[in-house]
């Protein structure tokens, strides 16, 4: 259970500081092996098109101040959650005291084959959450997949939900090709071509805003 079950205590026209959690499409830097050399969500053409960055311009017309914003990419978590650190490893980003904070996480977790694997990544995303939510009860946004995985996505709804969350359903948007950067530009590795380009970075980022501004 969590320490609060009431609703968030944030308005979204009182947002000034958003924590953003992800992986490679929320921030990765310069990896000449993969043809990679921006350091912001892979695979936007510049860093105010990557979705991290369009969420906190939107934002910021909507309250009339722009967010102080914390951007950390937690892939080591995905790929470890069952032995990964998160109070020592996160404990920097909730001192941050966000008053919204956005996960979006899934894709570099192995796939969900057994009941354990699913009950110890459900453990884990549940912790993650309740550091969210352990100083106050600010606004979280749990985004599904990109590239659409049922059991992931199964597991990220229901500790949305178990959090009082806002749940995002990235998944129509991984499914259309024209949101992968491949459709905009050529890139020398597959992998990089697959993330979201410029069109799929701004549909992630409206489906958040709305989500959020619906609160």
């Amino acid at each position: 259970m969590f320490p609060v079950t009431a609703g968030p205590e944030v308005k979204p026209a009182d947002i000034r500081r958003i924590l953003f959690l992800g992986n490679s499409i929320t921030l990765h830097g310069p990896k000449a092996d993969i043809g990679w050399t921006g350091n912001w969500g892979m695979a936007a053409s510049s860093k105010d098109k990557d979705y991290v960055h369009l969420v906190t311009h939107a934002l910021a017309e909507h309250t009339g101040a722009t967010p102080e914003i914390m951007v950390r990419n937690i892939a080591d978590f995905e790929r470890n959650y069952a032995t990964y650190d998160i109070d020592g490893q996160t404990k920097d980003l909730f001192a941050f005291d966000p008053d919204l904070v956005v996960l979006a996480i899934g894709e570099n977790v192995p796939a969900l084959v057994s009941d354990e694997a699913k009950t110890q990544f459900t453990a884990g995303v549940m912790s993650l959450l309740r550091c969210a939510l352990a100083k106050r009860h600010p606004l979280v946004v749990v985004r599904s997949c990109f590239w659409p995985d049922a059991a992931k996505d199964e597991v990220l709804r229901a500790a949305c939900q178990e959090a009082n969350g806002i749940f995002v359903d990235a998944g129509p948007l991984g499914r259309d090709p024209a949101n992968a950067a491949r459709s905009e530009r050529t890139f020398a590795q597959d992998g990089v071509a697959g993330h979201p380009g410029d069109r799929g970075m701004k549909a992630l980022a409206d489906a958040i805003v709305q989500a959020v501004l619906k609160r």
